[in-house]
């Protein structure tokens, strides 16, 4: 049960591929190894479904902690659901495997990518893109494939290729490429606001690569004796279709035309139109003279009608170089931003409106204890920024039941918090927990471009000192034969309608996230610098807009928001301040009414509505943390009386003790002849015993009443 294996190597880094051994009921399936990650990727394909007008296509990625040697951390010590990182590989799967599939295909296929073991020198997930491909090569389903995807890193002037985690900590880049034989199909990247052209450049080399790990699926192919299942053109009876361009064509035209009209307006007309279609079609027959039965709302009639709209847009935008809006190729819609929309018990807020595109994003300051803590197989074990995104269904007039966040809420929530997070202030000057909620409240076309435009406004309405503000738009493309046309700042119809949806986020300085999805099975590196160029004339036009509601982060933040102090302590005394059971940070919060966050690595963050006792907790903690030496003075006040001596705090929080015998130099009989609780007294440090105690005596120190008093060292 060896199996049969393909290797590729790319900068000493092998990429193995192993078939024939693992899930032998499975369609195809597929190990992919690199180092000691190894991911096992099947595809299966089950019978069609009918009455059905798409693809009901599941692509899955499972981790298992055990890949890592790890627990999980849940009550019932079981993976659960799966986490959101691991949401998002498996829509990086099904972006560029959706569009392969050919138009006609209704079986049920699932795709699902299982993490078995990893190495964190090895990220998993573009070896699970390239493994879904070969998995459906190897099940037979007709596939516009081969298809591979690699990671390319930024370190100083150098290209790297499928870096390790670490070195994507360091890099400038994170950029997943995948493509196909005719070109790139999918681009995923965040970045620190790179040039155009460096981006570019990286999309052309991981392109490379990626065309060696097609060949490799090409050859394993060939050596099973495996051919590709080429996916064939459907034939439909073109009765429907015809009746549609005869009747239709002339009137969509017109409708498509009117550039005046609002999109319910357009909606509303091209409705209409098919209602009124329908009425006539009832008597329609086929070459054969048999009657074609389409009811008013049947899908085909839909598909064919939406084919003819589709065909109509597309061709005004080729020939005539007009949107449906009237607007050129590279006009981006009326822009308006606002800040500070929401009262102060919001700590920030921004409305984002792009044509009838509306975002109101929401910012709130928290404290370190607020991190996400992440049980996933990924090295970094917590999030400081965290972007959620909402789309409820009055956004686009619809009714439906609100549920928790599905796929798409989650992957364009990432985007969104890719593209702000190079910008955001480091975790030493700002130690805040920032969490950004952006409401889709109207959406018709890059909801999640608004939420970039969104969030930036409402982080500097929060007080937040951003490097730079951020903006994003989302270029489409029509590509009909060899004429092509690039859109800037595409609407609904044109997404829905188009062949590419590429949303570019950045900064004047250059592209802090990309995300490129394509309908077509590939475009070239030359077409995608088209589009990247395109967009950034469309980005600054934007945020100058947005620059006009607010043109820096607000000098004071809301009296709501939490007052944070960040200093570091010696890491070998957090036990100190912590004390035995918690006790002496629980009576420090308790005391000063504060909250209290300690790092590993000793940095000490206190929160409080109010600076004076954040102050006095930062004082307490100081002063537990100071070193004292013996011969050290200082004066305090007396806090507990025993019948072997008396405790005094000499510094906040730290407390030493005076011993009956050190009371005075005459021989003392009762503790309280000389000191009571309350009094303050000047002692110095006789001692420091090997468990740290601190011993004190009053013998031979002058006290505060005294004019020959020895000034104190606090």
């Amino acid at each position: 049960m060896q199996g049969h294996i393909q290797s590729v190597s790319f900068d000493g880094r092998e990429i193995r591929l192993t078939t024939g051994r693992f899930a032998p009921q499975a369609g195809g399936s597929v190990m992919v190894e690199c180092g000691d990650t190894a991911v096992l990727v099947t595809a299966t394909r089950s019978g069609g479904r009918e009455g059905i007008d798409f693809l009901p296509l599941i692509c899955d990625y499972e981790e298992r902690l055990y890949a890592a040697g790890r627990i999980p951390g849940s009550f019932m010590r079981r993976e659960s659901r799966p986490p959101e990182r691991a949401t998002l590989i498996a829509r990086l799967i099904d972006r560029p495997m959706r569009p392969l599939f050919p138009g006609w295909l209704r079986d049920d296929l699932q795709i699902v990518a299982t993490c078995m073991s990893l190495d964190e020198r090895v990220p998993p997930d573009v070896l699970a893109v390239t493994g879904a491909s070969l998995a459906t090569l190897l099940a037979k389903i007709p596939f516009h494939g081969p298809m591979a995807a690699v990671r390319v890193g930024l370190l100083g002037d150098d290209f790297v290729l499928n870096p390790s985690y670490r070195e994507i900590e360091r890099s400038d880049l994170d950029l997943v490429v995948a493509g196909t034989p005719e070109g790139v199909i999918m681009v995923e990247a965040g970045a620190n606001q790179l040039p155009e052209q460096d981006v570019i450049e990286a999309i052309d080399f991981g392109y490379e690569a990626v065309c060696e790990l097609i060949k490799a699926q090409q050859a394993l192919l060939k050596e099973l004796g495996i051919e590709q299942v080429i996916p064939e053109k459907l034939v439909e009876d073109d009765t429907l279709p015809k009746f549609l361009e005869k009747e239709c064509a002339k009137p969509i035209g017109e409708v498509l035309k009117q550039f005046s009209q609002t999109k319910t307006e357009r909606d509303e007309k091209l409705d209409a139109i098919k209602a009124q279609v329908a009425e006539k079609i009832g008597g329609l027959k086929d070459e054969d003279g048999v009657k074609v039965a389409v009811s008013s709302n049947g899908k085909a009639l839909g598909n064919s009608y939406k084919a003819l709209t589709k065909q109509l847009m597309r061709e005004q935008i080729i020939k005539e170089g007009k949107r449906v809006d009237g607007r050129s190729l590279d006009q981006v819609r009326p822009i308006s931003a606002a800040a500070g929309v929401l009262p102060k018990r919001v700590h920030g807020s921004g409305l984002f409106q792009r044509g009838l595109t509306q975002v109101l994003s929401c910012a709130t300051l928290g404290t370190p204890s607020d991190a996400q803590e992440m049980d996933d197989l990924n090295p970094s074990t917590e999030k400081t920024y965290l972007h959620h995104y909402n789309f409820p269904p009055y956004s686009t007039g619809e009714t439906k039941p609100m549920r928790s966040p599905g796929r798409r809420e989650i992957g364009h929530g990432a985007l969104a918090e890719r593209a702000l997070v190079p910008v955001l202030p480091s975790k030493e000057s700002f130690p805040y927990v920032l969490r950004v909620v952006s409401e889709c409240l109207s959406s018709n076309g890059s909801t999640s471009m608004g939420s970039v435009c969104g969030s930036t406004l409402a982080l500097m309405d929060a007080g937040v000192p951003l490097k730079a503000p951020v903006s994003g738009a989302a270029m489409g493309l029509i590509k009909e034969g060899s004429e092509v046309r690039i859109l800037t700042d595409i609407q609904g119809i044109e997404d829905f309608l188009g062949d590419m949806d590429f949303k570019v986020a950045g900064t004047e300085k250059g592209i802090t996230a990309l995300q490129m999805d394509m309908k077509i099975t590939g475009l070239e590196v030359k077409t995608v610098a088209e589009a990247i160029n395109q967009a950034r004339p469309a980005r600054l036009h934007i945020l100058e807009k947005m620059l006009e509601a607010i043109d820096k982060p607000r000098d004071t933040m809301s009296p709501h928001a939490p007052r944070l102090l960040s200093f570091r302590i010696d890491p070998e005394l957090i036990g100190t301040v912590i004390g035995p059971g918690g006790r002496t940070i629980k009576g420090i919060t308790e005391r000063t009414n504060t909250k209290i966050d300690i790092e590993d690595g000793g940095i000490v963050t206190i929160a409080s509505h109010d600076g004076a006792a954040a102050e006095e907790a930062q004082r307490i903690i100081e002063g537990l943390t100071r070193r004292v030496s013996e011969g050290e003075v200082f004066s305090g006040a007396v806090t507990r009386v025993i019948p072997i001596g008396a405790f005094v705090e000499i510094l906040p929080g730290k407390e030493g003790m005076i011993h009956i015998s050190q009371l005075s130099e005459a021989r003392v009989e009762k503790v309280e002849d000389v000191v009571r609780v309350g009094d303050q007294v000047t002692v110095r440090v006789r001692e420091i015993d090997n468990r740290g105690r601190i011993n004190l005596t009053l013998r031979g120190v002058p006290q505060a009443e005294d004019p020959a008093a020895a000034s104190t060292t606090a």
